[in-house]
């Protein structure tokens, strides 16, 4: 698999863009009613509009988290919703990380206008 390969789904692509910390390339993937709610180790967030859910992205990927590689990257559908999962390996000020995400999504128009994801938390390398 080329993991590389962004031209597969908005949610392959959304992976990628998240991969590169490309937020705005993230905004133009969403719907701009999108509806977005994740869950990360200790919180449940919610964010409605591609603004929002940028803040959202930024608090979970700050700028010293550097994310070296997409490591993984698998996609699959149940009945009308897409999902992807993604892998990063990285680094920050505490050392080495893997973070996985599970993100089950809807399109409209070829945005991302419905997602869920849940969030691993970084795992110590």
């Amino acid at each position: 698999m080329d993991i590389g390969d962004t031209s597969d789904s908005a949610g392959r692509r959304f992976a990628a863009a998240l991969a590169a910390k490309d937020f705005g390339l993230i905004a133009g993937l969403l719907d701009p009613e999108v509806d977005f709610r994740g869950m990360t180790p200790g919180r449940s967030w919610e964010a409605s509009g591609p603004g929002e859910v940028d803040a959202v992205l930024q608090q979970w990927f700050e700028p010293s988290d550097q994310i070296d590689e997409l490591v993984e990257i698998e996609e699959g559908g149940v009945a009308d919703r897409g999902r992807v999962g993604y892998r990063f390996r990285g680094h920050n000020d505490d050392g080495g990380f893997v973070v996985e995400q599970q993100a089950y999504f809807t399109e409209r128009d070829g945005r991302i206008d419905w997602m869920r994801v849940l969030c691993s938390g970084f795992r110590p390398l």
